[in-house]
């Protein structure tokens, strides 16, 4: 009913907000008797199994040789659960009409060549002043490959020797 100046609304009867008052407090108090709501409040004294707990998934040479290798690039995500990196445009300051974009995804949790998965996005500025999409050398890609890998193995060794 719309509110209209002047009427009275009709008085709530006292049976029925007494119902609707009991209701909600055996509601609340219900979810008091159960102690596993949402997982909280098992039994005390109980360690959770580690094997069970969220583990990285991807190689640890291969995701801080990608950090180390594109540390030049702004880094726009990572994820270290899924195993990708992506950086946010970067220009070069030598060239200011063309950008970079790169996105790596580390494949496995072996340290493999096959493992890791580059992928090189460029534009250029066209006359009006606007980036457009332009194809990147194959060998672009496959050089960022090799030098993340090369700082893998560096990585591997030095923990190997020391």
């Amino acid at each position: 009913m719309p509110f209209v100046r002047g009427v009275r609304l009709r008085p709530v009867k006292a049976g029925a907000g007494a119902v609707v008052a009991l209701g909600l407090a055996s509601l609340a108090l219900s979810a008091c008797s159960t102690p596993h709501v949402f997982g909280l409040g098992g039994p005390k004294g109980v360690v959770p199994n580690p094997s069970q707990a969220a583990s990285v998934s991807v190689n640890g040479y291969l995701w801080r040789a990608t950090l180390d290798t594109l540390s030049f690039m702004p880094l726009a995500s990572a994820d270290p659960y899924g195993g990708v990196i992506i950086t946010d445009w970067y220009v070069n300051p030598e060239k200011p009409d063309e950008r970079f974009k790169c996105t790596v995804y580390i494949l496995d949790a072996r340290l493999r060549a096959d493992g890791l998965n580059v992928t090189v996005f460029k534009q250029t500025k066209d006359g009006a002043g606007n980036w457009v999409d332009t194809a990147t050398a194959a060998q672009t890609e496959t050089d960022l490959e090799n030098a993340i890998l090369t700082r893998a193995r560096q990585l591997r060794l030095s923990n190997i020797k020391g």
